[in-house]
């Protein structure tokens, strides 16, 4: 690898092959010195590549909650009663717009962008049953993906624990072996992580908050890389994307995440294939499907209460625990992968919770963002749902807005939505002039 070269090339007497191992010249301290000093010299040089192979900021670089750095862009970022938004800004693909507006006593949901040289990463996590979920995984997620993606575990921390400049050697050539690159194979570890440590953190905590075993998030994550979109998925966040249509001006909605709902029929077919011994698989209540009558989608990070039976029992609200034993989890973890690579036609995606879909078509998103400028593109499909909210409740807009936050929860759910604008100049740079970002949406209102 060039490290290797590089390594070689600053300690030419000294490495001579493996077989030879190190020769040092018998000058004693002399000897000290210069190892030590060419040490620090490829020391400085690794730094400079981390630089290169770390594809997005840092999350010891976040100045807060809603904080940007590395950015190179104005932005208006603004709160408007339980609306908070950030009207528009540029990412290293082209402009973005974010929001959320809050409905229950506590927000549930969390999301973030996070970019850099080599990609861009995109988080919807819809929590339910409490914030504790959805909030793990904004911390969470993206540092495994990041780490399985890019290997980019801090040198220091690698280098540390490295007591000789020769085992220093051989880790330094391993790090110039890993290139950056996503796969879903990636993402899915990176999701399996996430899972496994909130699993680690509900035993933890078993006797002291039980409660915390029945939250549990959705998790939609959009990837760019290169010139392709992965798109990854539990629950029923949704992402959508805005083509254009030939030279008409048009453009066709083009869902691409798959959704994890038992008001679905392919869904509860699912779950009936997965547990053929269980006439209550699914329940329908209130006209609402719902897994065991509990809980509308079959796929989570967290809701361990649905996936491990130590967690299905006392202290644990008996609401949520089974009648009866559970053999085999009920709910999955294990996202839906989708590849998708970037076409010059397509213009822009908006991924949000599926608050926002409850009240708007993918077609009705689409032309909102379509039709208007890109900057409030967030908090303006925001404001449509709400609309219509209202209107399905006889009420008017500025009445609705009224309304404060948990008693709010009657008329809509927790929004969150984020649109991106694809630039392809931008994109076909590669890692060409690209400003680093790392923003995660306001915690609560």
């Amino acid at each position: 690898s060039a490290l290797t070269v590089l390594s070689l090339s600053l300690f030419p007497s000294q490495i001579r092959g493996s077989e030879r191992g190190w020769r040092f010249r018998r000058s004693g301290r002399a000897l000290r010195v210069r190892v030590f000093e060419r040490c620090g010299m490829l020391l400085a040089l690794m730094s400079l590549f981390s630089l290169c192979w770390k594809p997005f900021g840092r999350d010891a670089d976040r100045v807060d909650s809603v904080g940007v750095i590395g950015s190179t862009f104005t932005a208006k970022e603004g709160k408007d009663g339980l609306l908070w938004f950030r009207d528009v800004g540029r990412y290293r693909s082209g402009d973005f717009s974010m929001a959320v507006v809050q409905a229950n006593q506590v927000l549930e949901d969390q999301s973030q962008i996070e970019c850099g040289p080599l990609g861009t990463f995109v988080g919807i996590y819809d929590g339910h049953g409490g914030p504790d979920a959805s909030r793990y995984v904004c911390d969470h997620l993206f540092r495994h993906f990041q780490g399985f993606s890019f290997g980019t575990t801090t040198l220091c921390t690698r280098i540390g624990s490295y007591a000789s400049c020769l085992r220093f050697l051989v880790c330094a050539a391993i790090l110039a072996e890993s290139h950056g690159v996503v796969t879903s194979e990636t993402i899915e570890r990176a999701f399996r992580q996430t899972e496994e440590g909130y699993m680690a953190l509900v035993s933890g905590l078993w006797n002291a908050r039980p409660q915390i075993a029945s939250a549990g998030t959705c998790c939609l994550v959009g990837v760019i890389f290169q010139q392709t979109l992965f798109v990854a998925n539990v629950g029923d966040s949704r992402v959508v994307l805005g083509k254009k249509v030939g030279n008409t001006g048009g453009v066709a909605a083009i869902q691409l995440s798959t959704e994890h709902n038992a008001n679905l029929e392919a869904v509860r077919q699912e779950l009936k294939e997965l547990h053929p011994h269980d006439p209550q698989i699914v329940v329908l209540k209130h006209g609402v499907w719902r897994v065991k009558g509990i809980i509308q989608v079959s796929r989570s990070i967290g809701d361990v209460y649905l996936k491990n039976a130590q967690f299905n029992r006392e202290p644990l609200n008996a609401k949520f625990r089974l009648p009866e034993p559970m053999n085999m989890p009920i709910l999955s973890a294990n996202p839906t992968i989708l590849s998708h690579a970037l076409q010059p036609n397509d213009s822009f995606l908006i991924f949000a919770s599926d608050g926002l879909w409850e009240h708007l078509s993918n077609e009705k998103a689409v032309d909102i963002v379509n039709s208007n400028p890109h900057a409030g593109s967030a908090k303006r499909l925001i404001k449509a749902a709400l609309l219509e909210a209202a209107r399905k409740r006889e009420m008017r807009y500025s009445d609705l807005r009224k309304i404060d936050k948990k008693v709010r929860r009657h008329f809509h759910d927790d929004i969150s939505v984020i649109v991106l604008f694809l630039n392809h100049d931008l994109i076909s740079r590669g890692t060409v002039l690209n400003p680093s970002l790392s923003i995660r949406s306001a915690l609560d209102h």
